[in-house]
Order: C-alpha cells, then structure tokens, then sequence
C-alpha cells in the first residue's frame, strides 16, 4: 500500500506565502510525476503544478511565477512554494504521484487527503 500525507495548508493574508509539503510512504519502487492539484467548492479540480522524475515542471497560467514545485526524490516528498496568494487560491489541494509499488509493476495513480489552503483578503 502506498500512502501520501499532505501537511502545511493552513489560512494567511492575501500576499503571504505557504508552504505545502507532500510524503509518500509504503511499498514504493520508484516515482514519476508528482504534483499538486486543487478543488474549491463548486468547481472542477484543475492541475496547480507538476513535476516529473527528471525535474521537467508545468504550472497553471494562474500561479506561474508565484508557486514553485520542487521534490526530494530520495524522500519521495513534494513541495509547493506558495507566494503572494491571492483569496482565488483558496481551495483544498491534493498531492498527487505517479508510483511503481515493486520491480515489474507498472505505475500507479495515487491522492492524498487534502490540505485546506484559505487566504483572506
């Protein structure tokens, strides 16, 4: 079983920063993409950040510039730099990872919980 576990959502001002960090845990192989996505109520989920296994990164119109992703391959963690927010950004993000649980398994899709992120105007 492989598990991911969000931390460091949390509620700031318009123009603070966050940090979201993101572990995968369990039975895990390898890695390959591994990103961020987030739902606000009423809304589709739309892609925030991704980032892939060599470090190839692709941002949504509406954060570039502001949100850096990065990762810890040797952690299996993924972070997301979160400056100048604005009250849009508001939402639950998820973390999400592209896992290959044993040698000879192909990859897998896996989600966290969520962290709530709220930014005030």
């Amino acid at each position: 079983q492989v598990r991911l576990v969000e931390s460091g959502g949390g509620l700031v001002q318009a123009g603070g920063s966050l940090r979201l960090s993101c572990t995968a845990s369990g039975s895990i192989f390898r890695s390959n993409d591994m990103g961020w996505y987030r739902r606000d109520p009423g809304k589709q989920r739309e892609l925030v950040a991704i980032i892939t296994s060599g470090d190839n990164t692709n941002y949504a119109d509406s954060v570039k510039d502001r949100f850096t992703i990065s990762r810890e391959n040797a952690e299996n963690t993924v972070y997301l730099q979160m400056n100048s927010l604005k009250p849009e950004d508001t939402a639950l993000y998820y973390c999400y990872a592209q896992i290959a649980p044993r040698l000879g398994s192909g990859w897998s899709e896996y989600w966290g919980q969520g962290t709530q992120v709220t930014v005030s105007s």
